[in-house]
């Protein structure tokens, strides 16, 4: 098996999935667990304080948390995809090796070469 695929094969498996941030975001998002999932533990941490002791400042902390749980459904797709850029990073490699935009099978698409206009 040659390196590239074996470093393809290893961010499959530690890639994150958007489906299931959202799915935690849906019904576990008041707890942070979506953010803990996407490796956010400080602001995941703060979540579930918020969650755990909101009600003290009259209900303030809820209320701040209710906004912020809204914002996270937005935020969520560019968070899974600063991590799965972390993790290619991480295992030694560059985006353009995974695949993705400008690249079929880890090879970079040779750039066209436009004729001028003719008017």
């Amino acid at each position: 098996m040659d390196d590239n695929t074996r470093l393809q094969m290893m961010f499959q498996a530690q890639k994150k999935s958007t489906g299931a941030a959202y799915l935690l975001w849906f019904f576990l998002g008041g707890f942070g667990a979506h953010r803990f999932y996407l490796g956010q533990t400080g602001t995941a941490i703060a979540q579930l304080l918020l969650l755990l002791l909101g009600w003290i400042p009259f209900l303030l902390g809820w209320a701040v948390l209710s906004v912020w749980w809204i914002v996270d459904a937005f935020l969520i797709p560019g968070i899974v995809q600063r991590e799965d850029m972390a993790t290619i990073q991480r295992l030694g490699g560059h985006p353009g090796m995974m695949g993705g935009p400008g690249m079929v099978n880890g090879q970079p698409i040779p750039a066209r070469r436009e004729d001028p206009p003719h008017y």
